[in-house]
């Protein structure tokens, strides 16, 4: 029999584990009971007794009514207690195509496990805002992440919190020396020390096999970015691309006319009748037939897009309603652009997002919270705004991001001297 307390009929003993101090777990949970006007008592809480070693805590939360007690459950699912008490996922069919029951398990983007026939199954494919499909292989169970549209009538789907437990990621112990989203100006001296940790990471990387993508915008060929990213693909630091139709333009115009948007990229000045050149080089790769042709046809030279192709780095253009052109490899539907993105991101371990609040938002959405995400962008309210949208692991660098990358190829060069361009 659950225990009770004068006002509070309702209960259910919690248990949590992980880094419950340095990462504010404990407290936001506590927190979460107060606001909801609950109750809590902690029976037992053991703290590690190193920085790689987790504390863990039980404890029971009390609720007036039975359903106060579920919201109150439900929130503290979001930080990771689990009943004592373990139980087996609830599983509903779908009525019919891209229509799941009411009650439906909305996911996240912390690992995330489903007990079925006593066994706890790690969800494949995860993201934040899909469902939990469940089916049945062999003796045993395959859970995988899945946006609504891709739901069939007749799939099981994981339904309420009973059975599912996440783990949400620990912050990192340097993350203060990265972090730049609680001041307004970042000083010049931590955005070196913010480079220097980002270029080790992901020589490491390069060491234990993960894999580096990049996420960029227009910007990064305006500010003089796009000659440190080609080299930065040159040299194999870089596994993929995800981008829009406006970043390969004015890559391409650079290459093409040394023009970016019709501003000389050397001297600054406008260029007479450049605002056409962003349109010529539209018109170019579709005289060549795609920026592949462009390359193989020594039309398209040097550049981002140039290194890509001769560098077998994959990449995946989204369009937009304002694009130009677009270029033939642009995805024009949104549904096939997402997935083109997704699928390239299997496996990342580290994403550089730069200068670019509309597709970063679309990736920072669908990476899993273990991926390391790097903001970079001179407007504060894009390296927020990524976190504030759910993507928690988000590091925020407000700087220029053509200096950005700039001081963060010359670290590489400091830390990998073997690789050098060609």
């Amino acid at each position: 029999m659950n225990p009770t307390r004068p006002g509070y009929p309702f209960s259910r003993e919690l248990h949590v584990e992980g880094h419950l101090i340095d990462s504010g777990i404990m407290s936001a949970c506590m927190d979460l009971i107060i606001k909801n006007e609950g109750e809590y008592e902690i029976h037992e809480f053991v703290v590690g007794k190193s920085h790689e070693q987790p504390s863990r805590a039980r404890f029971t939360v009390f609720g007036r009514t039975e359903a106060e007690l579920q919201t109150l459950c439900e929130g503290l699912h979001g930080h990771g207690c689990q009943p004592v008490v373990e139980e087996n996922a609830v599983l509903k069919p779908a009525l019919q195509d891209w229509v799941v029951p009411e009650d439906f398990y909305a996911t996240t983007n912390h690992l995330t496990e489903v007990r079925l026939d006593g066994v706890w199954y790690k969800a494949r494919n995860q993201r934040m805002d899909a469902v939990l499909v469940c089916s049945k292989q062999g003796s045993g169970w395959d859970i995988v992440c899945r946006k609504f549209r891709d739901v069939k009538a007749g799939d099981l789907i994981a339904c309420g919190i009973r059975g599912i437990r996440i783990k949400p990621e620990s912050k990192e112990r340097d993350r203060e020396e990265f972090a730049f989203m609680n001041s307004e100006v970042s000083s010049e001296r931590r955005v070196r020390i913010a480079v220097k940790k980002i270029a080790q990471t992901i020589i490491d990387k390069r060491k234990n096999g993960g894999k580096l993508g990049i996420t960029l915008g227009p910007v990064v060929v305006h500010t003089g970015g796009a000659e440190y990213l080609s080299r930065m693909i040159r040299d194999g630091y870089v596994d993929f691309l995800l981008s829009g139709n406006a970043s390969a333009v004015h890559d391409i115009e650079q290459s093409l006319f040394r023009t970016s948007l019709g501003i000389d990229i050397e001297s600054g000045e406008p260029v007479e009748d450049g605002h056409r050149n962003h349109l010529r080089a539209i018109n170019e790769i579709f005289r060549c037939g795609s920026v592949k042709n462009a390359v193989e046809q020594g039309v398209l030279t040097h550049g981002i897009f140039y290194e890509c192709v001769k560098r077998n780095v994959p990449f995946a253009l989204a369009g937009s309603i304002r694009d130009d052109g677009p270029l033939p490899e642009v995805y024009t539907d949104m549904v096939v652009a997402q997935k083109a993105y997704f699928d390239l991101m299997q496996g990342c371990t580290v994403m550089l997002i730069l200068s670019t609040m509309l597709h970063g938002i679309g990736v920072g959405n669908m990476l899993p919270g273990w991926v390391k995400t790097i903001c970079v962008d001179i407007n504060p309210a894009v390296v927020t705004k990524l976190a504030d949208r759910g993507s928690h692991q988000t590091i925020g660098i407000v700087t220029d991001v053509g200096s950005f990358l700039a001081a963060l190829y010359h670290e590489l060069k400091k830390l990998d001297p073997g690789t050098t361009s060609a």
